[in-house]
C-alpha cells in the first residue's frame, strides 16, 4: 500500500477527526520535524478557534502520597518503602483553597493515591464544604478507581470533573504496567461509569512508557475517540529510582507533543493540559506544549512542605514558576507563547450540570 503523505493525513484529521489506525500508526512512526511544526501549526488554529487566546489555570492540591496501587512506573505505589508518606487534613486542603481563591483560581483539583482514608463521608463532606465556601468554583478530582456508587455520592455532593487516566487502551500492555490484581477492564469501566453519572471526563495516558508501540498509542486515540471525554492528559514517562521501571527509557518531549497535537486536531473541544512532566523533561516543555495545541495548565497548591514528597517521578518540579502562588511568572511565561491567562471555571464547551 502506498501511503498518503503526512501532511495529507494531518489535513485528513482536522476534516474529519479520525483516523483509521493503520494511518494514526504510520504518522506517530514516521513524521519529521517540519511535518510536526505543520501538525502544530493546524492544532493552533483549531484550538484558537474554539478557545481564543484563553489558557485555563487549575490549582492543584495533592492531597494524600498513600496508594493501595502498585503500579510498576510510579514512586508512590505501596511497594515503595522509601516513601515518605503524608496526607493532608481537611482544614488543610480548605487552607490551599482559600490561597488558590486569593490568587483569582475557580478550579480545584484535589489528586492523590487511592488512600483508604479518604472514606466516602470524608470526602462528600470535605466536597460540600469547599462548595459552601467557593461557590464559584469547580471541584475536580483524581482519586482512581472507585464504584460507580461511590463516584455518585461525590457528584451529588458538588463534584463536577473526574480525571481518571486510562494509562493504555490495551489489556496486555496494561499487565505489563501493573500487578495481576489490577484490573484494565475495572479501569475502562470506571470512565464509563463517570460519563454516565454526569461528570466533565479527564482520561490520559503516558508516552514512551515501556513496551510501548506506535501501535498501542493508535488504539489509544482510537479508545479516546470513543470515549468522547472532555479532557486528556498526556505526559511523558519519566522513571522513578524506587520502582521495576527504575532503568527503563524515559519518554520524549517531541513525540508527547505531537500527540497532543493529534489530540487537537481529532477532538477540537478538549481541555488539553500542558503538563508538569512534560516541563520536567524540557525547560521550556510546557510552553512547547501550549504551542501543539495544549489549553490548560495545573500550577501546584499543595503545602511546600509536601510538594516534594508527591513523588510520582524523578526530578519532578515542585518549585518556582509551576507553583500557584507565582501567578504572575506564568503570566509572563504564557504571554511568551501568545497566549494569556483565563482564571475562569473554564468548563468544557457546552457542559452543563
Amino acid at each position: 500500500m502506498i501511503m498518503a503523505n503526512n501532511e495529507k493525513l494531518i489535513t485528513q484529521l482536522e476534516e474529519s477527526r479520525i483516523l483509521n489506525k493503520e494511518d494514526f500508526v504510520h504518522l506517530i512512526a514516521h513524521h519529521t520535524e517540519e511535518e510536526a511544526q505543520f501538525l502544530f501549526a493546524r492544532a493552533r488554529t483549531v484550538r484558537e478557534r474554539v478557545f481564543g487566546k484563553s489558557v485555563y489555570l487549575r490549582g492543584l492540591i495533592e492531597i494524600s502520597n498513600f496508594c493501595a496501587n502498585d503500579c510498576y512506573y510510579c514512586g508512590i505505589r505501596r511497594s515503595n518503602a522509601t516513601a515518605d508518606r503524608y496526607r493532608l487534613s481537611e482544614e488543610e486542603i480548605l487552607t490551599c483553597c482559600e490561597e488558590g481563591y486569593r490568587l483569582g483560581f475557580r478550579t480545584f483539583v484535589m489528586q492523590g493515591g487511592e488512600d483508604a482514608y479518604f472514606t466516602d463521608d470524608i470526602l462528600t463532606h470535605l466536597i460540600r464544604n469547599i462548595k459552601a465556601r467557593f461557590p464559584d468554583c469547580a471541584i475536580t478530582l483524581s482519586l482512581g478507581e472507585r464504584t460507580k456508587e461511590r463516584y455518585q455520592k461525590y457528584f451529588d455532593a458538588g463534584a463536577d470533573r473526574y480525571l481518571l487516566r486510562h494509562e493504555t487502551a490495551n489489556a496486555q500492555h496494561y499487565s505489563q504496567l501493573h500487578p495481576a490484581w489490577m484490573s484494565h477492564a475495572r479501569r475502562i469501566q470506571c470512565l464509563w461509569d463517570l460519563k454516565e453519572i454526569g461528570y466533565q471526563v479527564g482520561t490520559g495516558f503516558m508516552v514512551g512508557t515501556p513496551y510501548q508501540t506506535a501501535e498501542l498509542l493508535a488504539e489509544d486515540m482510537l479508545f479516546i475517540k470513543e470515549l468522547q471525554p472532555q479532557m486528556v492528559g498526556i505526559g511523558p514517562f519519566v522513571p522513578h529510582h524506587a520502582t521495576p521501571f527504575a532503568n527503563e527509557s524515559g519518554g520524549t518531549a517531541e513525540l508527547t507533543l505531537f500527540m497532543l497535537g493529534l489530540l487537537r486536531l481529532m477532538m477540537p473541544e478538549l481541555l488539553l493540559p500542558s503538563t508538569t512532566a512534560l516541563g520536567t523533561i524540557d525547560k521550556t516543555g510546557r510552553e512547547k506544549g501550549l504551542l501543539a495545541g495544549a489549553n490548560v495548565v495545573m500550577p501546584n497548591l499543595s503545602p511546600v512542605s509536601v510538594r516534594k514528597k508527591y513523588d510520582l517521578y524523578d526530578n519532578k518540579i515542585c518549585t518556582g514558576d509551576e507553583s500557584a502562588q507565582c501567578v504572575n511568572c506564568l503570566e509572563i511565561r504564557i504571554a511568551a507563547t501568545g497566549y494569556r491567562v483565563e482564571l475562569g471555571r473554564g468548563d468544557a464547551p457546552g457542559w452543563k450540570r
